[in-house]
């Protein structure tokens, strides 16, 4: 298997969010930004302990932020981050 240069690599960030599910936080984004916007910034949950995880890449971290925020829904977005050591 051949080793990607760092310039290829997917860069991610990591918003602890409160929501009460992840069909939810999908719904609202994709509702504010579309599903062009949502396939850019290619959303992946990640396994957190009493809240989510979403990482996003770090282009669309600025969409996403705004989507969640002027929702009328009760998403909260707790902490961002570069790591997911960096939530904790």
């Amino acid at each position: 298997m051949i080793k990607q240069s760092k310039s290829l690599q997917l860069r991610r960030r990591y918003l602890l969010i409160e929501a009460k599910s992840k069909e939810e936080v999908e719904k609202v984004i994709q509702e504010a930004i579309g599903s062009i916007g949502l396939s850019r910034a290619k959303p992946m949950f990640v396994s957190g302990v009493n809240s989510l995880v979403l990482a996003i890449d770090r282009q669309a971290l600025n969409d996403v932020r705004a989507a969640i925020e002027l929702s009328n829904s009760s998403i909260k977005i707790k902490k961002v981050s570069g790591t997911l050591k960096g939530l904790e």
